[in-house]
């Protein structure tokens, strides 16, 4: 069956083979999730991705918002309406989103609304490796956590269902390994989602003006106070005795318990696990109890001392003589994703255990004979890939000699030699603000990438404050009208919606001509001489410039013609022609060419046919394949 099948599957007690975020997917569909919005993100964009696949059909509406604090707006909104209600973001689109989740703890909801937050521990996919557990103790909202993708749906359930207990949002909380994790879960009935909902009109709770807000929060510490009384009932917090009575204790929840499971069947040792799945509020009584029963425990969580500060404190408070270790001890880091083996040491450590492990890491041995065995692979721009020409141009035009802001997506990857043209990156957007302060304070050409959908995410009040304060740079937007490194979803450029239907396409073009931008030229990235010189116009103006430079994702044009059953011509390098001189390699970089010890050699397999490499050669020594 495919995945669609799957996930819409309506036979309850059937056990299917779901990842972590799937999971998540088909635990809004069993609980009659009725709107549905998110802006993707690794690790959460396949909750979208598989939504998108099924939800017209069963009656949901979802959405690829314009940016996160969108998506949050329009999903609280729907749950303050009385229907249920998810977005999903990766951890720092929590932060872009913050604004309107933090009133919304306040304001409240009516029907069961969950916010995902897909943490990335180790920054496989981001930009830093924050820990969104302190967003629920910041807002007030309580927070849930699954160690298994099982757990990842059974959660969205619970999750509504003391949502609309409290009224409150809930926080569900995954990691890269939770949300890319496979395994079996059993299914659920299908709850069939209404979009009819009502409003009634009361300003002093929807309207949080400062004489509101100031009760709204009074009645928000109110809420959590029963949240206490649900989590010492939550079922999701268990406690996995040792075979006999032990002495040592191990606190823990999420992706951190399958670490700490699998370093004890390591160990062979007794000891008493406390799993917890309601991290906020902590379940105090239950931690108690448990810290009575131990001389010593030590508290396994990936990232910040989240637990650990916690667990302390109530030990203290309740003068209790009981040992508590974990990461203000060093026993386990503040940085990076944990592992068995890592674990396993701290657990070593903690409790004086002598094991054969107990001194090594057999990861970093693992990782250390990979290394020896195979060559590295840095993350590439794909063949054909129009940002590759977009910077080559970019970097002819300027002759190296500029200051290249940068901003989130596949043409990041232009900071790694031959490009290197991305010098300064924050966050989705950053491209053109950090522009404005450079271009104050240095005397140097500026030229700033920033890819469509990041455009139309968060760059438009950069480019409205770069016109408004006569800030002076070149914008190129890098438009391959999806977007790309995410998974290919849909933006408000590509003019179809989540739920594939027609829509008006926003040009970037034209909102930058809104934005008061008066220089604006679009170009075809394929065309170097086009874009050189077009590059080189905006430099001259006195202002802030804009190039688009347009021409669809290689991955999706070559998806395309294969469908349509077009022939693809590769290039050809004539080594005749060819003298050596490896500009299409070290000064252009497309991974389709390969220097095979006498001339340039184009692997035909990968070349899609985009033609950029011959107008890079000096020779003429490029051509198509007859």
């Amino acid at each position: 069956m495919s995945l669609e099948e799957i996930i819409s599957l309506d036979a309850p007690g059937t056990r299917v083979l779901l990842l972590g975020n799937e999971a998540i997917a088909r635990g809004a569909i069993e609980g009659g999730i009725g709107v549905f919005t998110t802006y993707p993100g690794t690790p959460a964009s396949e909750i979208a991705d598989t939504l998108a696949l099924v939800a017209k059909r069963i009656g949901m509406y979802m959405e690829y918002s314009t940016n996160e604090k969108v998506a949050m707006e329009v999903a609280g909104a729907a749950a303050i309406a009385g229907v249920r209600a998810m977005t999903a973001m990766k951890h720092v689109g929590l932060n872009v989103a913050a604004d309107p989740f933090m009133t919304l703890a306040y304001v409240g909801v009516n029907a069961g609304m969950i916010v995902v937050s897909a943490d990335d521990p180790s920054c496989w996919s981001s930009q830093n490796e924050q820990d969104n557990r302190y967003y629920a103790l910041l807002s007030g909202v309580p927070m849930l956590e699954p160690a298994n993708p099982q757990e990842a749906k059974d959660m969205v359930l619970y999750g509504l269902r003391i949502s609309e207990e409290l009224k409150l949002p809930v926080l569900l909380r995954t990691t890269t390994r939770i949300s890319h994790m496979r395994a079996d879960v059993t299914l659920g009935p299908i709850q069939r989602p209404s979009l009819k909902g009502s409003f009634e009109k009361d300003p002093q709770r929807y309207v949080p003006v400062p004489a509101h807000a100031r009760r709204l929060h009074i009645a928000l510490l109110e809420k959590m106070e029963k949240a206490k009384e649900i989590s010492e009932k939550c079922e999701f917090n268990a406690i996995i005795e040792g075979e006999g009575t032990s002495e040592y204790g191990v606190i823990t929840s999420g992706a951190a318990f399958n670490c700490v499971m699998d370093a004890l069947h390591m160990l062979n040792i007794d000891v008493d696990v406390l799993k917890l799945g309601m991290t906020n509020p902590l379940p105090e009584q239950i931690v108690i109890d448990f810290l009575k029963r131990c001389e010593k425990v030590i508290v396994v969580e990936e990232l910040e001392p989240y637990l650990e500060l916690q667990v302390k404190m109530l030990a203290y408070e309740h003068g209790l003589n009981v040992k508590i270790l974990g990461k203000r001890e060093g026993l386990l880091p503040r940085f990076h994703e944990l592992s068995p083996d890592v674990v396993l040491n701290a657990i070593c450590n903690a409790f004086g255990i002598k094991h054969h492990s107990g001194n090594s890491n057999t990861m970093e041995v693992y990782e250390k004979e990979v290394k020896e065995i195979l060559p590295p692979r840095p993350p590439i721009l794909c063949p054909g890939c129009p940002h590759r020409a977009i910077f080559y141009a970019v970097k002819e035009a300027t002759k190296g000699k500029a200051v290249y802001p940068t901003d989130i997506g596949c043409y990041t990857l232009v900071l790694n030699p031959p490009l290197k043209t991305a010098d300064i990156l924050f966050c989705m957007g950053s491209s053109i603000g950090t522009s404005c302060g450079l271009s104050k304070v240095l005397d140097s050409a500026i030229v700033a990438g920033i890819g469509d959908s990041t455009f139309f995410h968060a760059g438009i009040p950069g480019l409205i404050n770069a016109v408004y304060n006569k800030h002076k740079f070149v914008l190129v937007i890098a438009d391959n009208e999806t977007t790309a490194m995410t998974g290919h979803q849909p933006h408000p450029g590509t003019g179809i919606t989540g739920l594939g239907e027609k829509s008006t396409a926003v040009a970037a073009e034209d909102v930058a001509k809104g934005c008061g931008v008066k220089f604006v030229k679009v170009v075809d990235p394929y065309n170097l001489e086009e874009t050189i010189r077009a590059i080189k116009e905006a430099l001259e103006a006195d202002e802030v410039a804009v190039i688009v430079a347009r021409r669809k994702c290689a991955l999706l044009a070559t998806r395309e013609r294969f469908e349509k059953g077009e022939k693809i011509i590769p290039y050809k390098v004539d080594p005749e022609a060819c003298k050596g001189c490896k500009i299409c390699i070290t000064r252009f970089g497309c991974p389709a060419i390969v220097w095979n010890g006498k001339h340039a050699q184009i692997v035909e397999e990968l070349c899609i046919g985009c033609g950029v490499c011959a107008q890079v050669c000096p020779h003429n020594a490029i051509g198509e394949a007859k």
